[in-house]
């Protein structure tokens, strides 16, 4: 299994999370603009280092574990890969486990979900305490 061993795990990683989105409808996938906004940041910045790294000689990649394909920088396919399939699999547990918690009443109802829509509104009240007195809603 030498050449696809990188390969296989990174695989692994994603048969054990991928399942997460249909099961507990956790919805990481159908927002995949959200998501690739929250990939490619991290990905950039964790494959510029890696790119330094290598070209410092600090690290290198086993050519007996991958699959071959080498990019510009020195770094192989499945590098790329890792930090987009280890940040996927990190945030559909944490959906998943949000998501879980919510439904079981486990957690306050306005950490069910985050973003402007999900806030919970109070009403304010003329007291004195700079709030809105015409008594509107007003997102905490």
């Amino acid at each position: 299994m030498g050449t696809v061993t990188y390969l296989a795990v990174l695989g692994g990683c994603l048969v054990c999370a991928l399942w997460l989105e249909p099961v507990l409808r956790v919805g990481v996938l159908r927002q995949w603009r959200r998501l690739a906004l929250t990939l490619a940041p991290v990905a950039a910045a964790f494959l510029a280092w890696d790119v330094a790294a290598v070209a410092a000689g600090h690290w290198w990649f086993d050519a007996g574990q991958v699959i071959g394909v080498w990019l510009p920088g020195g770094l192989p396919l499945e590098e790329v890969l890792f930090f987009l399939v280890v940040p996927l699999c990190a945030i559909l547990g944490f959906e998943a486990v949000r998501s879980v918690l919510a439904r079981s009443g486990l957690t306050r109802p306005g950490l069910a979900r985050s973003g402007p829509r999900s806030m919970p509104a109070r009403r304010e009240r003329a007291t004195g305490s700079g709030g809105p007195a015409d008594g509107r809603e007003v997102a905490e």
